[in-house]
């Protein structure tokens, strides 16, 4: 009896992971718009050092997105489909880099793309924390990104763990997140500021 209680047990969970990978295939599908507000813990390699941060992220599928950092340090990355932009608000520095070479198998794609399958390998991982999480694998290997995990509270984005090429590891928490928004157009432009230093890559 234990025998056949162990084997259901064994596909009860697997039942449950792949529903987790379904999650987030269900958010790539259906949640066209979005924000929410974020914050980010950026772990160091050895894993003593640690940087805080928090802002708004916002998203229209396909490609546009804006994330507004507002500590410690007020930065901002805009998407308008076409091109990237990031602005240092203190250095008073924009950096722009097409789309094409920017977004690629980024959390950004996975967030606001399109591609979610072309460019990921979903696999469905242990719930830990309270959530669900799915583990989404670049399959361009020696990318900037080595490993990304998603997780949902139920069936909302609640968290998004990045680990880097040098094994940085960056946490995101959302809260208060709103889906199928409408969002302006104005939110997804960026037009650099008088007298900024821009960089196009």
């Amino acid at each position: 009896m234990s025998k056949l209680l162990a084997i259901a047990a064994l596909l009860l969970a697997g039942t449950a992971h792949a529903d987790s990978v379904d999650l987030l295939r269900d958010f790539a599908q259906n949640v066209k718009s979005g924000r929410a507000a974020f914050t980010q813990t950026v772990t160091s390699v050895d894993g003593a050092k640690k940087k805080d941060s928090s802002g708004q992220f916002e998203f229209v599928r396909p490609n546009r997105f804006r994330f507004t950092y507002s500590k410690p340090f007020e930065q901002q990355i805009v998407a308008d489909g076409q091109k990237v932009w990031l602005y240092d608000v203190d250095l008073n520095q924009v950096t722009v880099r097409p789309m094409t070479q920017a977004i690629g198998a980024t959390p950004a794609a996975l967030l606001a793309g399109s591609a979610l399958d072309k460019e990921f390998e979903l696999k469905a991982l242990p719930a830990s924390d309270g959530l669900e999480w799915v583990q989404a694998a670049p399959r361009v290997k020696d990318g900037p990104i080595q490993s990304l995990r998603v997780g949902f509270k139920g069936s909302v984005l609640a968290a998004l763990e990045i680990v880097d090429g040098f094994g940085q590891r960056s946490m995101l928490r959302f809260t208060a997140l709103e889906q199928n928004v409408k969002l302006a157009d104005e939110t997804f432009r960026f037009t650099p500021p008088k007298g900024a230093d821009v960089i196009q890559q």
